[in-house]
């Protein structure tokens, strides 16, 4: 942390620091740990300064975060800014170098799951509401702060809340906090995922008669899959990367005696837009009808599809992503615009309608593996950053 800031800014920045520490002190692994005694130290925080706040529940009544709202006295757009606050499982702990739910600073570096993705971001991003709350009468629109849980379990039910609160205004577009200071994420890929069940009469391993057994068709459709011709990189859309299919998942049989009569597969196809839900689709049904055709089998193969996401992708021109680029320029930085090959958050609110921004945060090491910090050298740099272009976009 800079020793040229100011008194005001250096006490700013040491604030949004034991924030985050205490954030990373309770353990909020996704699916795993409670998320209510995290959640409590960011109501906590923000009722001692009387943010106005509450909280988020799913269709099942869960608690999946907190919703900080900063109305502006002025008309126009609302701009959300958002953190998740559960993270990844800490892995083999025994690998760690550290206690994961550390919290400490060590040779500026502050120390354990979350620091980098998200919790340091929503200690910032809460720290910037209760700046803007007293100069709220000159702002136009409004900005929310979402700080949600249920992130990396991929159900994104804090989101999935959000978005579907009747008293909540719908935002223009959102900012969301992930690490790494090169990079603003304007855009990624969009996915389509389905659970394929392959058939086959069972047998006992050691008959005469030769069986084809489920597992074995199931490896032949993975060929096939393998084999399936995708666009290249660029097609008349211009997006930057190509489609990509994903054998990810592959269950059949137990014991050495019985060949199977059923093999599960799980297939993730990341789409573009020359290459959508749709086209995903056909392809494995495509290879699919092939496998019975060629190797028939008592029961028809069948696809679940689970999920579809769309791609997205901002132009630089855009908002918000226009306003956080311009704000990391004036601030000396050169960052650049990316569009992911991971799909992200942004792409369920493309699926909205609503454009998003991820990325541009802190340095960082370990995300979502061993012995996970974030380096605090930059945070006012990035606190600026992003103060700036919030301030922009409520500029009217």
């Amino acid at each position: 942390m800079s020793e040229n800031l100011p008194q005001e800014g250096r006490a700013r920045t040491a604030s949004v620091v034991e924030l985050a520490q205490e954030l990373i002190r309770r353990p909020s692994r996704a699916g795993i740990d409670d998320y209510g005694p995290v959640l409590t130290v960011l109501e906590d925080w923000l009722a001692a300064r009387d943010l106005p706040h509450r909280r988020l529940h799913d269709d099942a009544g869960a608690l999946v975060g907190l919703l900080v709202e900063i109305p502006g006295g002025r008309p126009g757009r609302w701009w959300t800014l958002d953190a998740c606050v559960d993270t990844a499982p800490y892995g083999d702990e025994t690998a760690w170098s550290f206690a994961p739910a550390s919290g400490d600073i060590v040779d500026g570096w502050l120390l354990g799951r979350g620091a980098a993705d998200s919790k340091l971001a929503a200690a910032m991003f809460c720290h910037i509401a209760a700046d803007l709350a007293p100069r709220a009468a000159d702002l136009h629109g409004g900005l929310a702060v979402l700080l949600d849980v249920d992130e990396h379990t991929g159900g994104f039910g804090g989101a999935r809340a959000y978005l579907a609160d009747p008293h909540a205004a719908r935002p223009a577009g959102v900012m969301i906090g992930y690490p790494g200071m090169e990079d603003v994420v304007v855009g990624g890929r969009g996915l389509w995922r389905a659970s394929i069940a392959v058939h086959a009469p069972s047998g006992h391993s050691g008959s005469s008669k030769a069986v084809m057994g489920a597992i074995s068709r199931a490896a032949h459709l993975v060929r096939l899959l393998d084999a399936a011709e995708l666009p290249g990189a660029v097609g008349t859309s211009g997006f930057p990367l190509p489609p990509k299919l994903s054998v990810t998942s592959f269950h059949g049989g137990q014991g050495f005696s019985v060949t199977p009569d059923r093999c599960d597969l799980n297939v993730d196809v990341r789409t573009t837009p020359g290459f959508d839900a749709h086209d995903a689709e056909t392809l494995v049904r495509k290879a699919i009808a092939e496998l019975d055709a060629e190797l028939p089998a008592p029961a028809p193969t069948e696809v679940t599809p689970v999920a579809t996401w769309p791609p997205f992708r901002l132009s630089e021109g855009e908002q918000p992503a226009a306003a956080l680029l311009n704000a990391a320029a004036e601030a000396g930085l050169t960052v650049k615009a990316k569009t992911a090959g991971p799909s992200n958050i942004g792409n369920l609110l493309a699926g909205e309608g609503i454009p998003a921004t991820a990325g541009f945060g802190l340095p960082y090491e370990g995300l979502h593996g061993i012995d996970e910090r974030a380096h605090l050298a930059e945070l006012p740099q990035v606190y600026a950053v992003y103060r700036r272009a919030v301030l922009d976009l409520l500029g009217g």
